[in-house]
């Protein structure tokens, strides 16, 4: 078999085994299912419950509605007359959709200046480190997974100015971040993790 044909199986064979670093786990649908295919996840929530009191199916619930659990997510491209590429639709990035300049204010208080968005430790991190401040700042309860989400998704400022009461659609995302919490909640009762 020559060089060039052995070169090509084998660049194959890696590129389909490739991906998994960032792929979603199997069953979103169960908080069990998904902590105990990724225990890395489960380590990585519990660390974030213990260092800022945020609830790990109220984290769990937040990630599903961000990225599904995908670790490189980002928001979709934008085109201009429907064909010319014009970019992100945001900065956002990674399990937690932090972007950049809330990610960047995140390294600098917390001193985590190597913190990776795609890596779920920094990105659960992240989203208590946010949570927490939602908690100091508006009094916004850690287990009120609705009230945190839409904190999240319009800043606390947007938060404060009710921007979401305009936005039929987000009330309704933020209404089914809390009710995937419960279920989340439940579920992790049910097979002792909680």
């Amino acid at each position: 078999m020559s060089r060039l044909l052995l070169a090509s199986i084998l660049l194959l064979l890696l590129a389909s085994c490739g991906g998994g670093k960032f792929s979603a786990p199997r069953n979103l649908e169960d908080a069990c299912a998904i902590v105990s295919e990724r225990p890395e996840y489960w380590r990585a929530m519990k660390d974030t419950e213990r260092r800022w009191g945020v609830p790990i199916h109220v984290q769990m619930a937040t990630i599903h509605q961000e990225s599904k659990f995908i670790g490189n997510a980002r928001t979709p491209h934008r085109y201009a007359l429907g064909i010319i590429p014009m970019g992100r639709q945001s900065t956002a990035y990674g399990y937690s959709q932090a972007l950049d300049g809330t990610w960047e204010e995140y390294q600098q208080e917390t001193r985590n200046r190597s913190a990776r968005r795609d890596r779920i430790s920094d990105a659960t991190d992240f989203m208590g480190w946010y949570m927490d401040g939602s908690t100091k700042g508006l009094g916004i309860s850690k287990w009120d997974a609705r009230a945190q989400y839409l904190a999240y998704h319009e800043g606390r400022t947007g938060y404060v100015r009710g921007s979401y009461n305009a936005k039929s659609w987000l009330v309704d995302v933020a209404d089914r971040v809390q009710r995937r919490s419960e279920t989340y909640r439940a579920q992790l009762s049910a097979c002792g993790r909680i």
